[in-house]
């Protein structure tokens, strides 16, 4: 499978790093192609790694996940292209974090969200939203954090979750893991954590942690 990965930062790097290591074909895309965080990288991990424009990763990829910030992720995709979208899973990981006045705040919220936004601006992707709510290295190694703790996945397209279902199970993920809570509406939800998962940060002083689902019966 060749995946482009938007993004150059923790998160995108994690992303791709543990895709190469799987046998996977990732190009990491940022604004410019001579972007040296990107370069290095694809340096780094050789082989099936590549770096380029946010364009050219799109282009490359089967599947495009967005690992950029939530506030620049429209504008990321659109300089990605619509025409190098269009069909294909986008997974999204992002939230919508912005700092105001030195205080963390969520925009959108409540009413709307990033991943919806997404799905709005390129209505023929198969956008589906996931893993934003876990630290990046938990993201690709869930073992980190011992017991039965679960991942949410959000999107219209079935399809599309089914793959990215399986993608996180090439992290680790067990299917049985893997919360489906229907729709891309359903991304309100897992953005609006990320207050309670920064109260959580705060007090353990560290990401490594998650939460598990539990019900009756």
């Amino acid at each position: 499978m060749r995946y482009g990965v938007l993004g150059t930062g923790e998160v995108g790097r994690a992303l791709a790093g543990r895709l190469v290591e799987l046998g996977q074909e990732v190009t990491l895309g940022s604004r410019t192609r001579d972007n040296p965080v990107a370069a290095q990288w694809a340096t780094a991990a050789a082989g099936r790694a590549r770096a380029g424009t946010f364009a050219e990763a799109a282009a490359a990829g089967e599947v495009v996940v967005n690992a950029v910030g939530g506030p620049v992720a429209l504008a990321a995709l659109r300089t990605a292209g619509a025409e190098h979208l269009d069909g294909k899973v986008l997974v999204d990981v992002c939230n919508p974090l912005v700092f105001l006045d030195g205080e963390a705040r969520l925009d959108p919220v409540e009413s709307d969200s990033v991943g919806e936004r997404i799905q709005r601006a390129f209505p023929h992707a198969r956008v589906v939203k996931t893993l934003n709510t876990v630290n990046c290295r938990v993201m690709v190694d869930p073992g980190r954090v011992p017991g039965a703790h679960n991942v949410f996945v959000s999107g219209d397209d079935a399809g599309a979750k089914e793959q990215v279902t399986a993608m996180l199970g090439e992290f680790g993920w067990p299917a049985e893991r893997v919360v489906d809570l229907g729709g891309i509406r359903s991304a309100r939800s897992v953005e609006m954590y990320l207050g309670l998962w920064l109260t959580m940060f705060r007090r353990f002083g560290s990401p490594d942690f998650n939460i598990e689902v539990c019900r009756a019966g």
